[in-house]
């Protein structure tokens, strides 16, 4: 059974409710995926997309995005640091950091402050708030890590972060 169905006078497909479109059916297997089976990033992309499937649906009640929890993270185990490191370490683009800053601030997670190195930047430090969010954010995202695991298998789950930290 397809998560989609055509529209009668359209032909368009629509995603029927409730069903995830990572699913895959007999149908889909029927589709060659030719070169692209062979292709690492391929395989990596297919699996970025459900591991962040995962995570969202496993952190949703705290309402908590990949890259919040990241950025979140190292601004946690390095109180202080400025914008531009958190960006340039996370490999975030300047101009996004900023709204997803503007994001966690309205929250009351994380508080810029004035740099007394330089006049010109922010540090960032977790709130109070902030700190107390990220041990429950840090209690979910090790459940998703569990189902990281029950999907791959443990042993597969950490040759999969070897290979992976030559990208860190």
């Amino acid at each position: 059974m397809s998560s989609h169905s055509v529209h009668p006078a359209t032909g368009t497909r629509k995603r029927r409710p409730g069903k995830s479109p990572s699913r895959h059916t007999e149908a889909d297997e029927a589709i060659s995926l030719d070169t692209l089976a062979g292709h690492a990033g391929y395989a990596v992309r297919r699996f970025q997309l459900w591991i962040f499937q995962d995570f969202i649906r496993t952190l949703a009640a705290v309402d908590i995005k990949p890259t919040q929890f990241s950025v979140m993270t190292v601004i946690g185990a390095n109180p202080g640091l400025s914008q531009m490191a958190v960006a340039k370490r996370l490999g975030i683009e300047r101009a996004r950091l900023v709204h997803l800053l503007d994001s966690l601030e309205r929250r009351k997670l994380v508080k810029r402050v004035q740099s007394a190195v330089d006049r010109r930047s922010h540090a960032l430090h977790l709130t109070a708030s902030g700190e107390a969010s990220l041990r429950k954010f840090k209690q979910l995202a090790a459940e998703h890590e569990r189902h990281v695991a029950d999907k791959i298998g443990k042993a597969n789950r950490e040759q999969l972060l070897r290979i992976l930290s030559c990208f860190a």
